[in-house]
C-alpha cells in the first residue's frame, strides 16, 4: 500500500491522509497530518468525515496528528507554560486538540519536554562507561555517518509503540538537511574499544527562541549498551557548558522512557506536554 498522502478538504479545514500508518494493537490504521483547522468545529467535522470513510474501507483506527509515521512530524501540544517554541518543536493551536476531542479521539501516547539549568545536571564527577569513548562528529563523511545512524536507530527504536521501519532512502531524506543545520559539536558518538558504534546523541543550539539564557537542545539519543545513554547525556551537558550554554532542553521524551526519569534527576522542569491521539473506528 502506498503511503503517498491524500489531501482532504472541507469548509474551514484540511488534512493529509496517510493510509499506511503504523499499526495499533496489531490492526490496520491510517493517520492524518498536516492539519489546518480554522476552528474546532471545522476540524472535528473533517475528522469525522475521514473516520466514516476509513471505517467503510475496513480500517481499525485513525491516528493523528501524524505525517505517516513517527519518523516525521507528529503529536500536538496538550499543555504549555506559554514559552516560545524551540527549534524543531511540534506546534499546534488550542482548537486543534479540541477538534480531535470532539471527533472522539483520545491520547494514545504522551510526551514531555523539560528545561534545566546545565549546572544542575552535573554530578560530582563525569559519568563513565568502561570501554566506551565519546567523541563529537568531525563534520566529515556525513553519508556514511547517516547509514550508521540508520542501522542503530531502526534497532534502538524497534520496540517503541507505533514504530514503523522506513527505508534508508527515506532516512537520508530526513536527516541530510538536519546535518547541514547544526554544529558538529552538538552531535556525539559513542564507540566501544573495538571501534563499534554503540550510541549517538543529536543536539543543537536553540536558535528559534529569542529569550535568554543561551539554551542547548538535547533532541534524541540512543544506545546499544546499558549506561551509554547516560554517558552521552552527561557528556553533552558538560560540553554545552564549555560552549557557553546555560540551560538545556530535554526534548520530546516519552512519558515512560528512562530519559524522563534521568531528566527529573537533573532537576529539569516540564514546560510542555504533547500527545499522539487515536480513535478506534
Amino acid at each position: 500500500m502506498s503511503n503517498e498522502p491524500e489531501l482532504i478538504e472541507t469548509a474551514g479545514a484540511r488534512a493529509l491522509l496517510f493510509r499506511d500508518a503504523p499499526s495499533w494493537e496489531g490492526r490496520k490504521c491510517a493517520s492524518v497530518g498536516g492539519i489546518e483547522f480554522s476552528s474546532c468545529q471545522a476540524g472535528a467535522s473533517l475528522l469525522n468525515s475521514i473516520s466514516e470513510n476509513l471505517r467503510a474501507e475496513g480500517f481499525f483506527g485513525l491516528l493523528g496528528p501524524m505525517d505517516g509515521d513517527t519518523w516525521h512530524n507528529y503529536r500536538l501540544v496538550t499543555f504549555s507554560d506559554g514559552s516560545e517554541p524551540f527549534q524543531l518543536e511540534p506546534v499546534s493551536r488550542p482548537h486543534d486538540i479540541e477538534a480531535f476531542g470532539i471527533a472522539g479521539f483520545i491520547p494514545v501516547s504522551n510526551y514531555v519536554s523539560a528545561r534545566a539549568r546545565l549546572t544542575d545536571t552535573l554530578g560530582p564527577a563525569p559519568v563513565v562507561c568502561p570501554g566506551v569513548s565519546v567523541f563529537p562528529w568531525d563534520g566529515n563523511e556525513a553519508e556514511q555517518l547517516i547509514m550508521k545512524l540508520y542501522e542503530m536507530s531502526v534497532s534502538a527504536f524497534a520496540k517503541n509503540r507505533f514504530f514503523k521501519p522506513i527505508s534508508l532512502e527515506t532516512f537520508f531524506e530526513i536527516y541530510r538537511p538536519l546535518f547541514g543545520m547544526v554544529d558538529p559539536a552538538h552531535i556525539l558518538f559513542a564507540h566501544s574499544g573495538e571501534g563499534q558504534l554503540v550510541g549517538f546523541l543529536f543536539g543543537m543550539p536553540d536558535q528559534k527562541r529569542a529569550e535568554k539564557p543561551p539554551t542547548a537542545i538535547l533532541k534524541t539519543y540512543a544506545s546499544a549498551i546499558h549506561g551509554v545513554g547516560h554517558l552521552l547525556a552527561d557528556t553533552y551537558h558538560r560540553r554545552a557548558i564549555e560552549m557557553g550554554f546555560e540551560e538545556v532542553i530535554h526534548a520530546l521524551m516519552h512519558e515512560n522512557n528512562i530519559s524522563l526519569k534521568r531528566s527529573e534527576k537533573h532537576k529539569a522542569t516540564i514546560f510542555r506536554r504533547y500527545a499522539l491521539l487515536g480513535k478506534m473506528l
